[in-house]
């Protein structure tokens, strides 16, 4: 079983992150040097920080007297109050205070460790992504990952979809998988079918219909850009790559088939430009958990092929939020051919039930050259290397849906994230436990991921 642990200090999470690290790189993080490049960013070794942000979390029923005692602390204003509808549902009434301090944001951490009044205090990180049906994609032996234990070479590592839906299994207007990711394009012809809709909401009345906070959030919402509009172009390659891996129409003679041929999927966008924070993350993860609950989806999973920063309890506490509400939490393992119970990768490390680790193998079994792995905390293996899926291209100066083919425990990670939403469709009373009992529980073993995962094997969906 993958190891769970109460709670990591965000120390110790630095340590782990920094155990490789040459002084060098980790004076670039030290409280009194933070490196930053054009683009304002703090960052070695992957670890990236928001420069001059904190979040912190106050202990309930603290004065504003006292809170501004804190603020002085650290040079800091409330540049933010972050208080999700979830996190009001879960009984929090204050959430997270989103800082601008004029200190180096680790600095500004190191002074407010143990400071009264002050439950913990922590960077702003920055994520960054890690890309029988007659679709011609399928036809043709491109989409090698849909395939199963049979057939040629190159196809026998799949995740044996073609088998699922050889026996009828191909899915449910009922089930919904929440994007977390860059925006998507909702209209590509391989999606449009299978993209829903907030039911609460009227589309371009100006109106927070259905009271969650945010207006007009038909498709979802950016929280990048703070408003209703989920695709912005071509830059939205990547999230809408990971949307036709869970949920591209099959069987409709065109372009490739998700694991999933009928669902319903929401964007949950938070990585822009410059990647996501982890104020934005957690906006994302608990819209999806009020969404839930608020319009009573059977929203089964979020997928989430991103990752990077140092251990977050906020964003933690999101995840646990998502957890009580009965979501999965499906999770890249990383790109950086590492072992991520020596040096813990995030999202995917949290000690949380809900949580699936994703690795990636290649069409002929292999881990991926660079996919992260870890006996202990990934859990599975996942095709992720030439995958092909859905995209947005310029073409005559207009948008319009295209393929390509990507790489990456990000092109892992929805394959896993299609194999809940399928299974939920076949077992309509099925939990969250269920769910993923029965993914990691149904794997396929492979040498490769022999001791460098929990299970041993590869997603393998034929028997659902």
């Amino acid at each position: 079983m993958k190891k769970f642990f109460s709670k990591l200090t965000f120390a110790a999470a630095l340590s782990v992150a920094f155990a490789s690290c040459k002084k060098a790189d980790i004076a670039d993080l030290s409280p009194n040097n933070e490196g930053e490049d054009k683009k304002g960013i703090s960052s070695a070794k992957g670890i990236q920080v928001v420069p001059n942000e904190l979040l912190v979390k106050f202990k309930a029923g603290l004065s504003e007297d006292e809170k501004m005692e804190v603020l002085t602390m650290v040079q800091g204003k409330v540049k933010e109050v972050v208080l999700t509808e979830a996190m009001k549902s879960a009984g929090d009434k204050e959430g997270i205070a989103l800082l601008h301090t004029s200190l180096a944001s680790l600095e500004a951490v190191a002074r407010l460790q143990g400071a009264r009044g002050v439950e913990y205090a922590e960077p702003n990180f920055i994520y960054n992504h890690f890309a029988t049906s007659n679709d011609t994609y399928f036809t043709n032996g491109s989409l090698w990952g849909m395939y199963g234990s049979t057939g040629t070479p190159a196809n026998q590592f799949g995740c044996g979809a073609r088998t699922a839906w050889a026996n009828g299994k191909t899915g449910s207007s009922s089930v919904y998988i929440g994007v977390i990711d860059e925006g998507v394009m909702f209209t590509h012809p391989d999606l449009a079918a299978n993209f829903g809709t907030n039911p609460g909401e009227i589309a371009g009345n100006g109106i927070d219909d259905d009271g969650n906070g945010y207006r007009d959030d038909v498709r979802g919402w950016d929280f990048a850009a703070n408003d209703a509009t989920v695709f912005d172009g071509v830059s939205d390659d990547h999230g809408t790559h990971c949307a036709g891996t869970i949920g591209g129409v099959g069987g409709n003679g065109a372009g490739v088939a998700g694991v999933v041929w009928n669902v319903k999927m929401l964007s949950g966008k938070f990585l822009g430009s410059t990647g996501g924070t982890t104020a934005n993350a957690i906006k994302a993860i608990d819209y999806f958990t009020d969404l839930k609950t608020r319009a009573g989806l059977r929203i089964v999973a979020t997928s989430n092929s991103w990752g990077g920063g140092g251990f977050s309890q906020a964003l933690q506490d999101a995840i646990v939020r998502a957890n009580n509400n009965n979501i999965l939490f499906i999770a890249a393992a990383g790109n950086a051919s590492s072992n991520n119970d020596a040096v813990a990768n995030y999202p995917s490390n949290y000690p949380v039930a809900n949580v699936i680790a994703v690795a990636s193998i290649t069409s002929t079994g292999g881990l991926s050259s660079f996919s992260n792995f870890g006996a202990t905390q990934v859990d599975l293996g996942a095709p992720g290397s030439g995958i092909w899926s859905t995209v947005p291209v310029r073409s005559g100066g207009t948008t319009v849906g295209s393929y390509a083919s990507y790489n990456g425990t990000s092109m892992a990670t929805p394959h896993v994230s299609g194999a809940a939403a399928l299974y939920a469709s076949v077992n309509p009373t099925a939990s969250m436990s269920t769910i993923r009992t029965a993914i990691l529980s149904s794997v396929t073993p492979t040498p490769s991921l022999s001791g460098k995962t929990v299970t041993g094997g590869r997603l393998n969906v034929a028997g659902f």
